[in-house]
């Protein structure tokens, strides 16, 4: 091993889909730099299942507070826990001030991360973001794997790329021989400025349909509403269309996008995983923009238009028009999974 790399780091992982798919791209850079290298996790219970894909995670700890909590005392009692693992470094990924605590309770001699809410004690390798220089998150979390003296430009890194196993049957609609399969992912966490209407999805499914393709509906329970609307809209022969929104756990979801033939997804964690699982994917973006968290494949493709008013990264639209998504017509989504496909 390299003198003076670390051998044992910590990384406080980020609390969403997406942005955790993107930290592989980091544990990448770190074991590309250093092979020896053991990867802790610590993150939310949930992210559990994600960070099994990824071959460069040693072990996934779990948060032991939830997302947005601020507890001071159990972050110090996990801090004074992690303190017996002997951690080389830690490297925080989130930009809030709490989420530097444990590593600082640990005691790890090397305490990694942006500057964020002014972590200046908390970090002693503390980074000065220059958002020119590092546009895309990605950029971001790989610029952390390597000393600050290197970390002005852009670094190069590997797309992330997770591991699938075989989809559960209780979860897995039978197909036909031969039946390709679309997955839409219609959903956005982040709300619903990010959504391309349901009605367009359900055109889009009765389209794919009537070329005897199969249709199933990926999301969360916060999502049921919206399948729902788009299962409402769909007229004909249904028997090849599933909802699986509220449905699916988070390792269903991953083994299901790696059976598609296709994705169409909004912005959002679902269209990560899929691009991380190399599928065929095309994104429709809206009120944010693919130069900060794009889809990390070489076979993804992304499909905007520009309106006077965007990209407003907004949750809801300000205007309350919703052009950015509403004037993007089906012609042109269908379009744009023809060029995927040719």
């Amino acid at each position: 091993m390299p003198a003076g790399q670390p051998k044992k780091i910590l990384i406080i992982g980020p609390s969403w889909v997406g942005d955790m798919v993107m930290a592989q791209s980091l544990f990448i850079a770190l074991k590309a730099d250093n092979p020896a290298v053991e990867i802790d996790v610590l993150a939310l219970e949930w992210t559990r299942p994600l960070l099994q894909r990824m071959p460069e995670v040693s072990r996934a700890i779990a948060m032991p507070v939830s997302h947005g909590v601020f507890g001071w005392s159990m972050r110090r009692k996990m801090g004074k826990q992690l303190k017996q693992q002997g951690y080389d470094q830690a490297i925080v990924l989130p930009n809030s001030w709490k989420s530097a605590l444990i590593p600082w309770f640990a005691d790890i001699p090397i305490r990694t991360g942006w500057r964020g809410e002014m972590r200046y004690g908390l970090l002693n390798d503390i980074r000065i973001l220059d958002k020119d220089a590092l546009p895309m998150m990605v950029q971001r979390f790989v610029s952390l794997a390597y000393p600050s003296s290197q970390a002005a430009a852009a670094p190069s890194y590997t797309p992330p790329l997770m591991r699938a196993n075989a989809v559960s049957n209780a979860v897995n609609p039978a197909r036909r021989r031969g039946q390709k399969r679309l997955l839409l992912c219609p959903g956005a966490e982040f709300g619903p400025a990010k959504q391309w209407p349901p009605e367009y999805y359900a055109a889009l499914a009765q389209r794919f349909l009537q070329q005897d393709w199969q249709v199933l509906v990926l999301g969360s329970k916060a999502d049921q509403d919206t399948a729902a609307e788009i299962a409402r809209v769909i007229t004909g022969d249904q028997s090849q269309f599933f909802n699986l929104t509220g449905q699916t756990q988070l390792e269903d979801a991953i083994d299901l996008l790696a059976t598609a033939d296709q994705v169409v997804s909004n912005d959002s964690g679902l269209m990560h995983l899929a691009a991380a699982l190399q599928r065929p994917l095309l994104v429709i973006y809206g009120p944010t923009s693919p130069a900060f968290t794009p889809p990390l494949a070489d076979n993804a493709r992304i499909v905007q238009i520009d309106v006077e008013c965007g990209p407003c990264f907004q949750r809801t639209c300000p205007e309350g028009h919703h052009r950015c998504m509403r004037d993007l017509t089906l012609d042109q989504v269908i379009a744009a999974i023809n060029t995927e496909h040719n």
